[in-house]
């Protein structure tokens, strides 16, 4: 009858399949905005979607999502000598499921016109970000937050791991966590390595 079979069947054009890894792309910096290349590549990969990381960082380039990248040049971690420190709980630790530990960090983001300052928990084990929130000021009322945030969306972890920073060491942020049971763990001093898991 003269009908092209082809045409019969579907096939996705290359430009649809772009435009939706792209968007997908988007999401998760919107949801995450400190997942690099790499962490965006994985998360795509796990969502399903058979991408490079190579065509991940072109994608976003074109997506202009370059300034939401974290970087933590400035010192972020401000000593109180009157805080109580806690000792570093996950050396030699096996960490095998989610909330067992949670890891926690500030880190600023270069934006146009200056820089702010955003928080975020993450699980150790899945890597998954469970809170952030983004602020003008580094202070306590940032970090407990994103804490309360991510103890009200999630099983509370067995032990919560910071930095020494004051923020963290606050009667607050340490009474909270010990109040539902929280192990405290805090890395050693000028130790970045041992909060490895969000640097």
């Amino acid at each position: 009858m003269g009908i092209n079979r082809g045409g019969l069947y579907y096939k996705p054009r290359a430009n649809n399949t772009k435009r939706i890894i792209k968007n997908h792309i988007a999401k998760v910096f919107e949801k995450i905005p400190i997942y690099g290349e790499k962490k965006v590549h994985q998360q795509l990969l796990e969502d399903g979607y058979k991408v490079s990381l190579n065509t991940v960082a072109r994608y976003r380039q074109e997506l202009g999502l370059k300034a939401v990248l974290a970087v933590k040049q400035v010192n972020t971690t401000i000593l109180i000598k009157a805080h109580k420190k806690y000792s570093y709980k996950l050396r030699g630790l096996g960490i095998n499921h989610a909330n067992q530990v949670w890891s926690t960090d500030i880190t600023y983001i270069k934006i146009a016109g200056g820089m702010v300052y955003m928080a975020v928990i993450i699980d150790w084990h899945s890597k998954a970000v469970l809170s952030h929130k983004i602020s003008n000021t580094m202070d306590s009322q940032l970090v407990m937050s994103v804490l309360n945030n991510a103890l009200e969306k999630h099983p509370h972890p067995e032990i919560f791991n910071t930095d020494q920073g004051s923020q963290y060491t606050s009667e607050a942020h340490t009474k909270r966590l010990k109040k539902l049971g929280i192990t405290i763990s805090m890395d050693g001093k000028g130790r970045a390595t041992d909060n490895i898991c969000i640097e």
